[in-house]
């Protein structure tokens, strides 16, 4: 293979070297704090507690993918799980950023929506953006637990968040590369926790 075809093909090969290596040092340096995340998840919806996902852009997406996969299934049959991602309501999003702020569109959500026991995952790969922030600050006030995703230094984010998951690049695409993976490592503990005998009663639908 020669010319723009080889460097094409160097080009994507370096993509999944990089991302493969941010994945392994996230992966050797934040173990602890990822299975303190997934118990704190299994323990929320065997409460009938909620989860709560929001970000923007690409972050939005991995928030509605990953409410999918509690509420459908991921790999293993099970009762569906209450979870629910603050980006996908437009009349809500362009209301609230209309009438208030864009700043506010995920804590008004919250302030509506959230319940004391529910849990918080935040996406925002530079942990700076506003809104998210905004989210999380309506959650801790409404006595909600929160999981900040975020990467480079971790930002505010990191800070304001109960457990902070801060992938160790600059890249955006990268980061969200290893974020949709903490989700999917989360929704493999979560089938196990829930396809066990004895495990699914009073988890499947939101409490009164």
């Amino acid at each position: 293979m020669g010319g723009a075809a080889g460097e094409e093909a160097a080009v994507i090969a370096a993509c999944f070297e990089e991302s493969a290596a941010v994945k392994r040092a996230f992966a050797a340096e934040a173990l602890p704090r990822l299975v303190a995340a997934a118990e704190m998840t299994v323990e929320t919806l065997r409460r009938g507690a909620m989860l709560l996902f929001f970000g923007n852009g690409g972050s939005a997406a991995d928030a509605q993918h990953l409410a999918a996969e509690f509420v459908n299934r991921f790999r293993l049959e099970r009762a569906p799980l209450p979870a629910l991602a603050l980006t996908t309501d437009t009349s809500a999003l362009t209301a609230i950023g209309n009438d208030r702020d864009f700043g506010e569109i995920f804590a008004r959500q919250v302030e509506a929506l959230g319940k004391p026991g529910d849990l918080v995952f935040a996406l925002s790969t530079s942990g700076k953006s506003r809104n998210v922030l905004r989210g999380v600050e309506a959650a801790r006030a409404r006595g909600l637990k929160t999981v900040g995703l975020t990467g480079g230094d971790g930002g505010r984010l990191a800070a304001l968040v109960d457990l902070a998951l801060v992938v160790p690049s600059r890249s955006a695409a990268r980061i969200q590369e290893v974020h949709i993976t903490i989700g999917h490592a989360l929704c493999e503990v979560v089938d196990r926790a829930f396809t066990r005998p004895g495990t699914t009663s009073g988890a499947t639908g939101r409490r009164p």
